[in-house]
């Protein structure tokens, strides 16, 4: 059956990115979100080329099962375009994209992934993210070796490990089904958004109840908001809702919405010269996916930084340990300036420090006996003497031994 429910995508090349390679697709039973990776040309041909293979599929399905094996065979044949096409259009080597694909069949999402773009599932006030992100730092993340809030800063967050490209014509794809229900909102996104957004701040505005228009508009602002270093493309579905769409004309957003259908771009014209012959620029790729010795030399690098976070915390708190230590050789040294008059079991003592001490740790020392017994003074001087009394210098607590002095000589 045709799904219930409604859906909007948007793409945004972004506040950095010169072209958009991302695309998007938001049709009657499909939703897709493409990243296209490979420079300023590649990345826009290999997305569109996943979109325009996979946008057959927007037909209702009689099991989920059918459907699995449609995306997959769907896949699999766009990942035969990409190598075809670099066949034709050698300077395109390198082009890849992600996938991550949402068909809905009757109470059911058939979802296919490949890459870091991601899908979400939005239900009863909470936020999950469904996909795994094939990247270097989530294999970090689910060895334990950073945290999720490390990785989405980690300088190796694009590196990535799956990737629909043009050198297997048998990728390795996530595939799996899951049941979904009315109330539901699903979330397709490429990391453009999600690498800029955080999941509290894409939840709250999931959480909204706006049209999936208005909420895909408000999470694209906060992602240029935010910077926006790469494009941003966004599709959202709604399961059911208060305005269901039984049919409608799919919405293609990027680089796949080229009227004309998908055209692999003229080569630039080659100028060469004494300095740079037949070399070309071409924009920094927006992933990265490593060759098996290149992934040896990531995974060192990796603990060498892991090596220099430890040096650095435990340099920290060695430092911290250091300036608590000084300040309280400091502290000690000023009681040790201090003097009062107290008493032993039999005499009256000057010491040298303060009354108060540390715990068990006491701050003053016995100084000198002063040999005037306690028996000596009367009642009111003996207790007086025994509650200690300050003194600013050893001179001053000498004074104060005079008087007691004179005291018991009184006494006596």
């Amino acid at each position: 059956m045709v799904f219930q429910g409604s859906s909007a995508a948007i793409s945004h090349t972004g506040k950095v990115r010169s072209n958009n390679q991302d695309s998007g697709y938001a049709g009657s039973n499909l939703f897709v979100v493409a990243d296209g990776m490979g420079g300023h040309a590649g990345g826009d041909v290999a997305s569109s080329l996943a979109i325009s293979r996979l946008e057959g599929l927007d037909r209702p399905f009689d099991s989920t099962s059918e459907a699995e094996r449609a995306l997959r065979d769907a896949i699999s044949d766009a990942a035969v375009d990409l190598v075809d096409t670099v066949g034709v259009r050698p300077e395109l080597a390198g082009m890849g994209t992600t996938v991550s694909a949402l068909i809905m069949v009757d109470d059911y999402a058939v979802i296919a992934h490949i890459g870091d773009s991601r899908i979400y599932l939005y239900r009863d006030g909470a936020l999950t993210q469904i996909t795994t992100d094939h990247t270097f730092v989530q294999r970090l993340v689910d060895s334990g070796r950073i945290t999720p809030e490390e990785a989405r800063y980690h300088p190796r967050r694009s590196v990535l490990m799956r990737v629909l490209g043009d050198m297997d014509t048998d990728p390795e794809l996530d595939t799996f089904i899951m049941p979904t229900q009315p109330g539901d909102r699903w979330l397709l996104c490429s990391d453009g958004l999600s690498g800029v957004v955080d999941d509290p701040h894409t939840s709250k505005a999931l959480g909204l109840g706006l049209a999936p228009g208005r909420t895909a508009d408000n999470l694209l602002k906060q992602a240029l908001d935010g910077g926006a270093p790469d494009n941003v493309t966004i599709v959202i579905v709604d399961v059911g809702g208060q305005h269901p769409l039984f049919s409608g004309t799919p919405t293609i957003v990027g680089s796949a919405s080229n009227p004309v259908g998908v055209e692999v771009p003229a080569a630039a014209p080659r100028r060469s010269s004494w300095l740079h012959p037949n070399r070309q620029a071409a924009n920094e790729p927006t992933h990265f996916e490593p060759a098996p010795e290149f992934l040896e030399e990531l995974i060192e690098e990796d603990r060498r930084r892991a090596r220099r976070r430890r040096v650095g915390w435990i340099a920290g708190v060695a430092l911290v340990l250091v300036i608590i230590a000084g300040a309280a050789w400091i502290g000690y040294q000023w009681t040790q300036t201090r003097y009062y008059v107290g008493a032993d079991e039999d005499t009256v003592v000057i010491y040298q420090g303060v009354q108060q001490g540390i715990g068990p740790i006491s701050l003053s020392t016995p100084y000198e006996d002063t040999g005037i017994p306690l028996d000596s003074l009367s009642d009111f001087a003996r207790a007086t003497v025994e509650q200690t009394i300050s003194a600013n210098s050893l001179s001053h607590a000498r004074q104060i031994v005079s008087g007691i002095s004179d005291l018991a000589g009184g006494g006596g």
